[in-house]
């Protein structure tokens, strides 16, 4: 008997509440980045109706005043609020029947500079109590890394799916070609496995907001026949496969005006769709010495790098850290009985090509650049051109690997 399951990921759409939070933080630590490279950023978005609210702490070291130890208020930097409402517009939400509208959103900011207890042990300088004057990680925490070979992208197949619909419908949206859709939008696609191997989906489901007026009908048709058909696989789409087009029969009621939004409330959204691991840690709002963030970069980086090296067809790395101290209190890498060679070999060889020091991290992936708005949405992992995808260190892997044998 072959073995056969069935599993399930989602997806969300720009306009999605939670999302909508993800972009406004990320567009303020991006602008921060322009601004200052060495920027300290811990931000965070609530939405709701016609309001957003933004909290945490940034501290841009170019406003602060050496001699004086005065700082410059941020908006010397830069324009806070002009940066929020020129997500939103981004977002598009700009239409006249949305409540929550980029030119007329209530602004709260609620931003501080960071603590000095948590600089002084991420800061590479000594201090007291700090067991050493190298870069520390900027808070405790296990991060995970993952790929498999079952996409071009090395990423587990449902996940990638989901992701596919929602970049085709906000494609469609921005185009202006379909005028009845609204940015918020969620999808989720259940493929069935046997023997390990995806080989069917068995059900699509999309919901999207939409104008008033448009009937179920005709959303039901354009979605499947304009969207699911044309963005996955034929091969994949059977007699079996069942489509859920806005279960509920209506929803123009959508985005901050009909939920409320936070960021990093789509971790799993942003990682593997729950096929790998998740430490906790969301990563929307963070600059690069926040290792919730950078470190799962670099656990993908390396996960991605063990199975392009041909190592493992599966593979998850974990490795944790503790606030203020450099090096991870552990590495593991589990490929699932799928190496080529021991998991306790992949691990010593995966530390012998990487450094896992938090400074290290930056400086191998190159992350203190405004790069981070184009992470937000339809996954952090499995795009083209973001550091933490390329696979550089096959054959740093190999020849380790054959060292250790």
């Amino acid at each position: 008997m072959p073995n056969s399951f069935v599993f399930s990921s989602e997806s969300v759409g720009e306009g999605h509440p939670d999302k909508v939070s993800d972009f406004i933080s990320d567009s303020i630590l991006d602008a921060c980045l322009a601004y200052d490279r060495n920027a300290r950023v811990a931000c965070e978005t609530f939405v709701k109706s016609n309001i957003v609210v933004v909290g945490g702490e940034i501290t841009l070291p170019k406003l602060q005043n050496k001699k004086t130890g005065k700082t410059r208020p941020i908006d010397d930097a830069f324009n806070i609020d002009k940066v929020i409402r020129d997500a939103i517009r981004e977002i598009g939400y700009t239409n006249s029947d949305d409540v929550f509208h980029a030119d007329t959103v209530f602004i709260n900011n609620y931003l501080t500079a960071q603590s000095a207890d948590i600089a002084q042990g991420v800061d590479a300088r000594k201090a007291q109590g700090k067991k050493t004057a190298e870069q520390g990680a900027g808070d405790q925490g296990i991060m995970f890394g993952y790929a498999c070979n079952e996409t071009k992208e090395l990423m587990p197949t449902p996940i990638m799916f989901a992701h596919r619909l929602g970049r085709e419908l906000t494609s469609l949206r921005k185009s202006g070609k379909v005028k009845w859709l609204r940015p918020d939008a969620k999808s989720q696609v259940s493929v069935r496995y046997e023997n390990d191997k995806p080989v069917e989906i068995m059900n699509v489901v999309i919901s999207t907001q939409h104008a008033e007026g448009v009937k179920h009908a005709v959303i039901e048709k354009f979605l499947i026949e304009k969207v699911i058909k044309k963005v996955l696989p034929a091969r994949m789409l059977t007699k079996n496969t069942e489509y859920l087009i806005n279960p509920t029969g209506k929803f123009v009621i959508g985005g901050p005006t009909g939920d409320s939004g936070l960021t990093g409330r789509k971790i799993i959204v942003d990682t593997y769709g729950g096929w790998g691991r998740h430490g906790g840690g969301a990563f929307s709002g963070k600059d690069p010495s926040k290792v919730d963030r950078s470190a799962a970069y670099m656990g993908r980086w390396v996960a991605k790098n063990i199975v392009a090296a041909g190592l493992a067809t599966h593979t998850e790395i974990q490795f944790a850290y503790a606030i203020g101290y450099p090096r991870p209190v552990s590495v593991r890498v589990e490929t699932f009985g799928t190496g080529t060679v021991p998991d306790e070999v992949i691990t010593q060889a995966v530390q012998a090509v990487f450094s896992f020091k938090p400074a290290d991290i930056v400086q191998q992936l190159d992350l203190l650049r405004p790069i981070y708005r184009q992470t937000t949405n339809y996954g952090h992992f499995g795009k083209h051109g973001l550091p933490w995808e390329q696979t550089d260190k096959v054959a740093a892997l190999q020849a380790a690997v054959a060292k250790l044998r």
